[in-house]
This record gives C-alpha cells, sequence and structure tokens, in this order.
C-alpha cells in the first residue's frame, strides 16, 4: 500500500510517498519527495510510483525469463519451434474464446486447428471464431513493430467478418456495458479522442516502461476504452502478447479457469482508477508462469 507521509519542519510541511517492499529476507521502505502542497495529479504520480517499485523488485526475473526464453527457443529445431507456436496458439484461442463465452472445449479446438474436425453440436459462430481468433493470432506473430490504429482495426475485421460483418472493423457507435460487472465504459462520443490519446500514451511509453508491465497496460487501457461493439477483449489479450512478442519475452496465455482472479483485477482497476491493480495482477500471473523448475 502506498501511502503519503507528512514531515513537519518548523512551520513547513513537506509530503512524500512512501510504500514498504521485500527483498529476500528484510522489508524496505522506498520514498519519493512531492513537494510542500499535495500535487492535483496525485494518483498518476502513486501509480508511476508503483510501476517503477515493481520493477526495481522484479526486473531482474523478467530479464531472466526473457534471456531463458530466447535461448532455449534458439536452440529448438525448427520442426519444434512450429510445434511450440501451434500448441500455444491452439491453448490461446481457446482460452480466450471461452472467457468470452465461447463452448469449444480444448479439444474441440485442438481437432478444428490442428485437423480440421469439426465439432459436433457447436455452432457455427464459434466455430469459424475460433478459425478466425488463429489467422489472426499468426498475424500478429508477424508484427513486430509498434501498433497503430489501423492494425487493431484490420485484426478485429478479420476476428469477426464472417460472423458479425456488421461491427467487424468498425468503431461502435452505442453505448455498452459489461455483463456482471460495476465498470462504466466510455460513450461512443469519447471513443476518437479516448483511442487518440491511448496511442500518444502507447508511442511515448513502447520501449521506455518494462515489456511486462507495457503489456499489461496495453490490454487494461484498451480494454476499458471498448471501442468496439464486441471483441475488446480478444483483441485488448492480443495486443498484449504483440507487446510481449515484439519485443522477445515469451507470450502469456490467461486461462479460463483462471477468469475470476483476472476479471476481479480488471474491475477493480476500472471502478477504482487504479490501473496498478491489473498491473501487478498481471506481473504476478507472469513471474508465476514462467518460473523456474
Amino acid at each position: 500500500m502506498v501511502n503519503i507521509r507528512t514531515i513537519e519542519r518548523g512551520t513547513k510541511r513537506y509530503y512524500y510517498l512512501e510504500h514498504t517492499i521485500r527483498e529476500g529476507k528484510e522489508f524496505k521502505n522506498k520514498r519519493i519527495y512531492l513537494g510542500q502542497t499535495l500535487p492535483k495529479n496525485i494518483d498518476e504520480i502513486k501509480d508511476k510510483f508503483l510501476y517503477e517499485l515493481l520493477e526495481e523488485m522484479h526486473k531482474k526475473r523478467l530479464i531472466e525469463i526473457k534471456n531463458r526464453f530466447n535461448s532455449e527457443y534458439k536452440s529448438y529445431p525448427e520442426s519444434y519451434k512450429k510445434k511450440y507456436i501451434e500448441a500455444f496458439a491452439i491453448k490461446f484461442t481457446y482460452n480466450t474464446n471461452r472467457i468470452e463465452g465461447g463452448t469449444l472445449t480444448l479439444k474441440d479446438t485442438a481437432d478444428l486447428l490442428q485437423n480440421s474436425i469439426t465439432p459436433k453440436n457447436k455452432s457455427v459462430k464459434d466455430v469459424k471464431e475460433t478459425e478466425a481468433h488463429e489467422k489472426v493470432f499468426y498475424e500478429m506473430l508477424k508484427n513486430k513493430k509498434k501498433l497503430t490504429l489501423a492494425t487493431v482495426l484490420y485484426w478485429h475485421k478479420e476476428l469477426l467478418k464472417e460472423t458479425d460483418s456488421e461491427i467487424a472493423g468498425k468503431i461502435r457507435k452505442h453505448p455498452v456495458a459489461i455483463a456482471r460487472s460495476k465498470a462504466v465504459l466510455p460513450l461512443p462520443a469519447e471513443l476518437d479522442t479516448l483511442l487518440y490519446e491511448f496511442f500518444r500514451w502507447y508511442n511515448k511509453n513502447y520501449g521506455k516502461l518494462n515489456p511486462v508491465i507495457m503489456a499489461a497496460l496495453t490490454h487494461l487501457k484498451f480494454v476499458s476504452i471498448h471501442p468496439f461493439s464486441d471483441g475488446n477483449g480478444r483483441i485488448s489479450r492480443l495486443m498484449m502478447n504483440q507487446t510481449f512478442h515484439s519485443q522477445d519475452y515469451p507470450m502469456l496465455n490467461i486461462e479460463y479457469s483462471n477468469r475470476k482472479a483476472y476479471y476481479t483485477a480488471l474491475e477493480r482497476s476500472q471502478t477504482q482508477k487504479r490501473d496498478h491493480i491489473f498491473v501487478q495482477y498481471l506481473v504476478k500471473r507472469y513471474l508465476k508462469e514462467y518460473k523456474k523448475g
């Protein structure tokens, strides 16, 4: 928990941000000076302070994950590299669609994508969107540049063009809400400005923030704008993994079985307007996924 500490010296008052972190078996107090008056953008400063602390705490482990992954991946024969990517594509496609209400099982998804076996008693929509997501995933792998709105619109169009062509690749013109969430989403009139601000933020911070923190914020900020009528979660998770992949970090599969913690972190960040809640969740999830041994 970040606390504001006040120190009085004579008639003057000085403000600091403080947070206690654990380093091995020791606890250390980290502090930054705010000034003699509290800044108006104190929440933004708190989040930036927490990101810096997160990076300080985990930078070594995150770089080790990146280096170990790349070393191991480069040692694979080309045939195994292909199998590794195929396996990730299947699991990622299954989980990201299942989180959004898709009905295909992992076995259904593997049979469909590996062997072109269409599952019985499953909707045509779910089958087509599974095939489309795999296609967009491989498109994403080819793009190691910074994201643009044009790229994201193209991914969305490819994802939904066969199941909902009316909304595919188009910014919504109507209000939306997330079922079972208290988060309030932007109105259509706000979207152009919010998307402009999002990509300005993205271009300013890409390559400066740690890629894991950047991936978490990219996901959170974009899905909170919710610019599409449908498919926002799937697109934001593709954007998250493109942020990892484009900077040579291993990608992350958010599993359907862990959806409750994932949804909770998203909703808490959105309703409390504190980005660091989701960032902390994703960093911990990433470290757990790639812990050695």
